[in-house]
């Protein structure tokens, strides 16, 4: 049973990942709105999304652009749909019968999305550091991936998580069969 203090936290929680998914969302779209117009007008390279000038890097090598580019725009779209799935296991999600079939699903796609994230950013961070030593000017982009380890461990622990919640599930309907 949940009193009114948990209620008023879990209320909570929701609207914050609502705004975090918002503005994920926001990053995401002026990233590749940014990347799209940069294809068709390269001189506003020098002036994308949080200051992110990559001029240098582009007139170094295209291909190089294009590939460190779609590490960003992949990472920022996994992120929002990461809390997309956070924000849908909020809206179902029963706190008097938490144990379903649907949470279960929902946790381990958020374990999937996380490990997803913390994967392509340690590769992509392994990738721009080859490039650096390589002379490409790459260090502008390590912000997007400096918490890959963080991803992964985090995805490890939300895994475990939804293997209790499968037991819990099992549990849980074995417990009905016998009432």
């Amino acid at each position: 049973m949940m009193t009114k203090k948990d209620d008023l936290i879990f209320k909570g929680l929701h609207v914050i990942a609502w705004i975090i998914f918002v503005g994920l969302c926001i990053e995401a779209g002026a990233l590749l709105v940014n990347f799209v117009y940069s294809l068709f007008n390269p001189k506003v390279l020098g002036n994308l999304y949080e200051k992110l000038d990559l001029t240098l890097l582009y007139q170094q090598s295209k291909w190089v652009f294009f590939g460190v580019y779609s590490f960003v725009l992949f990472i920022a779209f996994l992120k929002a749909a990461l809390f997309y799935v956070v924000i849908e296991l909020l809206l179902k999600l029963d706190l008097s019968n938490p144990f379903s079939s649907f949470v279960a699903k929902k946790i381990a796609q958020i374990s999937y999305y996380t490990l997803s994230i913390g994967l392509i950013s340690y590769i992509a961070k392994e990738t721009t550091k080859n490039l650096a030593h390589h002379g490409y000017d790459v260090n502008l982009l390590s912000k997007f991936w400096v918490d890959s380890q963080a991803y992964i461990l985090m995805a490890a622990v939300i895994y475990v998580i939804h293997q209790i919640f499968k037991q819990g599930i099992a549990l849980q309907q074995e417990n009905d069969l016998t009432i």
